[in-house]
């Protein structure tokens, strides 16, 4: 066992100190897990993707991926931003076949992945998805929710309301002094603690409506979609959703390495990259069959991993046995649509600003070099693609395909790298 642990994947703690680690990675993931299907549902104007089956799709999916890596891989899986633009474009275009269609898709793909990794190694994405192709995708996901986040607050040219800045204000604030002041547990849930005081200064200032809390029961199961009877298959939502599993699947190969740091064990070899891909894969497969979101790793969990020093199997599973038990608790997702789109703005104003900065963070730890003028016409290119409005639509008989934002960009990067030749990857 790793010294830096106290307890190892394959150890159980104490009852208790298992019950309480438990609650701490679901705390950690619930402020941000919940905050993807709320954004998609604000900004798509109706229910796109529930909360209650946001939270039985993290739980249900982390179990699934606990078992696809065959017990050796303490990882969390919550709902992933990466998708919320692409979804609530896709649900535009196609409805909520399109959204179901694509994050299955993306599923599927991960699956294929983990089977060529299996085969072949994984050096092949590398060269397809280096640093200057990867870091502007995750700085696009970012900046391309902002709007969102002003909306959410009001700051959009209409009359303000001193009451709704107020609360972004408080929410904004609080997030920032505990991501940077605090200690222990509570720095690694900022985002929940951002919202729970917005939260409280919202019921103060009277902003709001428990009118649907007093209308719900206490318990309800989960909308839960069915194939064929709920939606059907839809190929726009393939090409708007498909091409974003690049960047997960990016992002879920740099979580793996962090985590294998704290625990001192190489998770890309034992239980492999090949696993760990396919448990993601599966559990986003059956998130996307059942109507909920693109599951991904989470950091937040990683950093509960790191500070706790627990990696035990049993911890996490119990975590995500609670998310399960959570999403049937009608009164819980009643209680969440209540909170006010300024408290999620303030929150989400930095939340996505982190996302941005990450993108940021790739290019300069990989020591991107942008004297080399190659890495700026990919970099740049992706960012123009990416915020600007492109659209490209392809018409063949009576189907018409539109791609946009960030599919766009993630396919012009992969292209233009590949077409520019790797020396566009070298470090400086």
């Amino acid at each position: 066992m790793s010294k830096k642990l106290l307890y190892d994947t394959n150890e159980k703690p104490p009852l208790i100190q298992t019950l309480i680690l438990a609650f701490q990675h679901v705390f950690a993931m619930f402020g941000a897990t919940i905050l993807v299907p709320i954004t998609i549902n604000e900004t798509a104007g109706c229910e796109v993707i529930p909360v209650s089956t946001a939270l039985l799709a993290s739980g249900i999916g982390t179990l699934l991926y606990i078992l696809c890596t065959k017990r050796k891989s303490p990882v969390y899986l919550g709902s992933s931003f990466a998708f919320v633009t692409p979804v609530i474009i896709a649900f535009g275009k196609g409805g909520i076949s399109a959204v179901t269609t694509g994050l299955i898709t993306v599923g599927l793909i991960y699956i294929i992945v983990a089977l060529l990794i299996k085969l072949i190694g994984k050096s092949w994405i590398d060269h397809l998805l280096p640093p200057v192709v990867i870091g502007p995708m995750i700085m696009i996901i970012g900046l391309s929710l902002a709007p969102n986040a002003i909306k959410q607050i009001g700051l959009t040219g209409d009359s303000l309301v001193w009451q709704n800045l107020l609360v972004a204000f408080v929410s904004f604030f609080v997030t920032i002094v505990f991501a940077i002041y605090a200690k222990g547990f509570l720095k690694v849930i900022p985002f929940l603690l951002g919202i729970i005081n917005g939260y409280i200064l919202s019921i103060a200032l009277g902003i709001v409506d428990f009118g649907v809390v007093s209308d719900t029961g206490i318990l309800s199961v989960p909308r839960i979609l069915v194939p064929f009877k709920d939606y059907s298959f839809s190929f726009i939502g393939i090409v708007i959703i498909a091409p974003i599993a690049l960047v997960s699947i990016a992002e879920h190969i740099g979580d793996h390495m962090a985590l294998s740091s704290i625990i001192g064990k190489d998770l890309i070899k034992d239980p492999g990259l090949d696993r760990t891909l396919l448990g993601d894969g599966v559990a986003t497969t059956v998130a996307g069959l059942i109507g909920g979101p693109a599951n991904t790793t989470y950091g937040e969990n990683t950093s509960v991993v790191g500070m706790s020093r627990v990696a035990s199997i049993f911890v996490i599973s119990l975590a995500a046995i609670i998310s399960i038990i959570l999403s049937f608790f009608e009164v819980v997702s009643a209680v969440l649509s209540t909170i006010p789109s300024p408290v999620l703005g303030g929150v989400s104003l930095l939340l996505y600003g982190f996302i941005s900065v990450n993108g940021l963070k790739v290019l300069i730890e990989n020591k991107v070099d942008y004297n080399n003028l190659k890495n700026v016409i990919i970099t740049s290119t992706m960012l123009l693609f990416g915020l600007g409005g492109a659209m490209v639509t392809i018409s063949a008989g009576d189907l018409s395909v539109s791609i946009t934002g960030m599919s766009l960009a993630a396919i012009v990067g992969i292209l233009l790298n590949l077409i520019l030749g790797p020396e566009t990857n070298n470090k400086k």
